[in-house]
């Protein structure tokens, strides 16, 4: 039971500390869509959507009313678009088409965002597959609300080199496609290792094939709550620390436990997990590079940073699972740095650079997210650099991410404005020597030996 003292803490945490719940997402299976005939799969894939999510955004105005529990986003995924469209698409083209239909379903509903413009090749590409990474510049800059990814690895595969040095050019190409936009649509891309089949959030979420028809997954997002909570706290000793972020990253997830089991309810669609990740927005007091702070760093970057960032990623984690038996999709710390007010103050205090993130993210909940780089970094730097990510995630057994924006016609000193959510970056260095022999090499790298485990 819940009880009133418990109520009003809730309360205070939703109107002084932002705690919201960051999304509720619907996965949709579109396994029984597919089709040979590239009509009857458009409209297959139109109507399966439309009629499965058609009370998605009402549902989640009721419920963020009657809780007063600030729901942000409604979104949908579905099963990887390169599995949905393998027998009916030709052509690139052909993929971008069921891009558009993805699109035009999600305005039909009324949701932010739709994601699984995806492919799974982590140990190869089938033509299908190819075709669709080839085809996400055009799809990611004739749509609005389509979301793209590409599991390139796993620790049981190993890396897929041959997706990675395409990814790099494709990042490239998204990124020039969207020249007028400060290359916007790259924000829309992530690349994956060990990618999750339940991940909520944007714009990495599919509906994975081992999913049920159609599932509810709730995203939980509270950086401010636990800076709060850590503020009454000061000085104290790592035991209190931790036992601290522990008992707030419970109730945390119980505000998303609700919220994830009332939509299943009305919505009479299976409640699949509660995602709880500390994902930073631009506001002032919600950010997650403010909690590094109050552990103890004058900004994210100084020494103690990776320990920092583990301790924090572990507590919340362990607080989670005991308000909820199904926690799962990324949970952790997120540090993008668009989006994260304190992240981007580090990097222009000269605290934060590439290769200090890159070894945040081995202890992190996904990866090198929303960073933003000169605009000539070549094709590639940046599949060296999703490289380098996929290794962390392979080795270490854990989800990593790249979502790199390479603005085109900005230099280091920059900034690009992205706005809303997604806020401004700094134009982040990259390390301007070469890897091109390493990255086109052909095949892929194998799975370390501890992923032999039958």
């Amino acid at each position: 039971m819940i009880n009133i003292s418990e109520v009003i803490e809730t309360n205070e945490m939703i109107a002084r500390e932002n705690l919201d719940v960051r999304t509720i997402t619907l996965g949709i299976s579109l396994l029984d869509c597919i089709s040979p005939d590239p009509e009857v799969l458009k409209k297959n894939i139109f109507n399966k959507i439309t009629e499965t999510a058609k009370d998605l955004k009402s549902v989640g105005a009721e419920i963020e009313l009657e809780y007063g529990i600030p729901i942000v986003n409604k979104r949908i995924s579905v099963t990887p678009m390169a599995l949905v469209g393998a027998a009916a698409a030709k052509s690139e083209d052909d993929f971008v088409e069921l891009a558009k239909v993805m699109d035009e379903a999600a305005k039909a509903v009324g949701v932010n965002l739709i994601g699984g413009y995806s492919a799974l090749v982590s140990k190869g590409m089938t033509k299908a597959d190819e075709m669709l990474i080839r085809s996400i510049p055009k799809a990611l800059t004739s749509t609005d609300r389509v979301c793209s990814s590409v599991n390139t690895g796993s620790t049981r595969c190993g890396i897929n080199m041959d997706a990675v040095s395409l990814l790099g050019q494709v990042i490239k190409d998204t990124a020039k496609a969207d020249e007028l936009h400060d290359s916007m649509a790259c924000m829309k891309l992530v690349v994956f290792c060990n990618a999750p089949d339940d991940n909520p959030f944007m714009a990495g979420a599919f509906h994975g094939v081992t999913e049920a028809d159609a599932v509810i997954n709730v995203g939980v997002s509270g950086p401010g709550v636990v800076k709060t909570a850590l503020e009454a706290v000061r000085g104290e000793s790592f035991e209190v620390l931790c036992e601290t972020i522990k008992k707030t990253a419970f109730k945390v997830t119980r505000v998303g436990q609700l919220v994830a089991r009332e939509a299943s309810k009305r919505l009479g669609i299976p409640f699949g997990i509660v995602d709880l990740s500390l994902a930073p927005t631009p506001a002032v007091g919600d950010s997650v590079a403010d909690i590094l702070c109050e552990i103890g760093l004058e900004h994210p970057g100084a020494p103690g940073t990776t320990a920092a960032l583990a301790l924090l990623n572990d507590q919340v984690k362990k607080g989670g699972v005991m308000a909820s038996s199904y926690v799962g999709g990324l949970s952790g710390a997120f540090i993008p740095v668009s989006e994260d007010r304190g992240m981007i103050e580090a990097v222009k205090a000269g605290a934060l650079t590439i290769e200090k993130l890159e070894a945040m993210t081995c202890v992190c909940s996904v990866g090198l997210d929303m960073i933003a780089v000169p605009g000539d970094t070549t094709a590639a730097s940046i599949s060296g650099i999703i490289a380098d990510e996929m290794a962390i995630g392979m080795v270490n057994q854990k989800t990593t991410a790249v979502r790199l924006i390479p603005a085109v016609g900005k230099k280091v000193g920059d900034t690009v404005e992205f706005g809303g959510l997604f806020g401004y970056a700094p134009i982040m260095p990259v390390n301007p020597f070469s890897c091109e022999a390493f990255v086109s090499r052909k095949g892929r790298i194998p799975a370390p030996i501890h992923s032999f485990k039958n």
